[in-house]
């Protein structure tokens, strides 16, 4: 009983400091979400440009982030195969700290600290891009690293605990805009408060990095460096001798039997793989979570009232989230992704109607929240578990670090077209706001489609029996 009180300890521990890489994931994303205003004040409007030209700078300016995102997730691959999974998190964690620190003071070794201007914009979308890297890095690893560690029988459950950390960190990056905004008028927060909600990512970076030296790296990544010692260690403290034995000899079969060759599996693990993450930014999430504060402006609310409505948002996606790691182990993942799908899609519907029958307001409001508590319970944290666990060993971290840079090309393709549908003179005087959700609404019921159709259950099955899935499905 001791023994298996401590392995359950040991293993919470080795989760929860994983996914501080996913809380800092959702702080650096959304931490953004409370300075789209200033930003706009600060580097674009100087510049003088036209409504596209504006719009489109914008654009960029808020989601530069994720061009890093994109070569973080790709090159995650390599870097956890040379690295392995423990040393890539303890990079992401320094990315993290020289982004923090680098948005918030763009001008920084240039000239004295609070004398930038709009002339600095380049060189905040650079250190926002090297924020982007950890990003990519950690939303890559920090899933594999639980879902390498964690027993079948609760995998689904740790791996989601990651998405927990996401919307918390989400969550807390909301708190922490609504009050440093209330620190002073508009004028104050366009010149100096989203200086310091930049900043504030730091002590949470640096939290990271210190306690990621008191983890190991994963028993699958040891395997693979020829570690099998180190391996069994690992994997006798989390699942006792007996258990650790035959799961070490499970990894090393499957290590050793396979090639490694990125096609070894077929084509279609791929193709599924990409298309989770693609579906799961093309639903429109991150067009609603990084200008929440901006939509909800446009429903009449003021810059506070805006922001503490997002912490609604963000209140909203934790519990559903929290919903999910209670049940996903029982219920399965592909039932929460269909009818979180569905769910999705008829909110998005509705809600662009309330926008183009202009009757927006607090029913608009009700259908924002009901479309995040569909992809709270089923898209937010149920792609994260599949793409941790749907991948045979050997070629896990190349496939996997494919399927998390499409997922960030199409969060960018997403968060820079948003604004220019939303504020473009034509479907505003057609459509009053409404037209991106209904095409969001349409990608929803895609979503729904493709899993129903494609995507395997998973529930309950070793990392090691998945093999076996793609081998009768080639």
């Amino acid at each position: 009983m001791g023994t298996s009180v401590n392995n359950s300890r040991y293993l919470i521990k080795l989760t929860m400091i994983a996914a501080i890489g996913g809380m800092l994931f959702g702080y650096d994303t959304a931490v953004i979400s409370g300075t789209v205003g200033s930003l706009e004040n600060f580097f674009v409007i100087p510049f003088g440009l036209d409504e596209m030209g504006a719009n489109s700078r914008l654009g960029l300016v808020v989601s530069s982030a994720l061009i890093g995102c994109v070569i973080g997730g790709f090159s995650g691959g390599i870097i956890s195969k040379k690295m392995g999974r423990k040393n890539g998190l303890i990079l992401a964690a320094i990315l993290f700290i020289i982004s923090a620190l680098g948005s918030a003071m763009p001008e920084m070794f240039i000239r004295p600290i609070g004398k930038g201007d709009h002339t600095f914009i380049y060189i905040f979308i650079l250190y926002r891009i090297i924020g982007g890297l950890g990003v990519g890095l950690a939303s890559m690893l920090s899933p594999l690293y639980i879902a390498e560690i964690a027993p079948a029988r609760i995998r689904g459950k740790l791996v989601s605990m990651n998405q927990f950390a996401i919307v918390f960190g989400l969550l807390a990056v909301y708190f922490v805009n609504y009050f440093i905004a209330r620190q002073g008028d508009d004028s104050w927060l366009n010149t100096v408060g989203w200086r310091w909600m930049f900043a504030s990512e730091t002590i949470l970076a640096a939290l990271f990095l210190i306690m990621l030296f008191f983890v190991p790296d994963t028993p699958r990544s040891l395997v693979l460096k020829a570690k099998p010692e180190k391996a069994l260690a690992v994997l006798n403290k989390v699942n006792g001798i007996e258990e650790g034995k035959k799961i070490l000899a499970e990894i090393q079969g499957s290590v050793i039997s396979r090639s490694g060759k990125l096609f070894s599996f077929g084509p279609k693990i791929i193709i599924i793989g990409i298309l989770l993450s693609v579906f799961q930014q093309f639903v429109g999430i991150n067009g609603v979570l990084y200008y929440a504060p901006e939509i909800f402006k446009s429903m009449g609310s003021g810059t506070n009232v805006s922001l503490l409505q997002t912490i609604a948002v963000g209140a909203v996606l934790l519990i559903f989230t929290v919903l999910t790691i209670l049940t996903i182990d029982k219920l399965g993942r592909k039932p929460l992704m269909v009818y979180g799908a569905l769910g999705m899609a008829i909110s998005m519907f509705a809600l662009g109607t309330t926008f183009y029958l202009e009757v927006s307001g607090l029913t608009a409001v009700v259908f924002m929240l009901i479309y995040i508590a569909c992809f709270g319970i089923s898209w937010g944290p149920v792609v994260w578990v599949l793409l941790s666990e749907i991948f045979p060993n050997k070629i896990r971290g190349k496939v996997m670090a494919i399927a998390v840079a499409a997922q960030w090309i199409s969060n960018y393709i997403v968060s820079w077209t948003f604004p220019m549908m939303d504020k473009n003179t034509y479907l505003l005087e057609k459509f009053h706001h409404g037209f991106s959700y209904w095409i969001y609404g349409l990608m929803s019921l895609l979503a729904m489609y493709f899993v129903w159709k494609y995507v395997p259950e998973t529930k309950g099955k070793s990392l090691e029996e998945m093999e076996e899935i793609w081998d009768n499905n080639k």
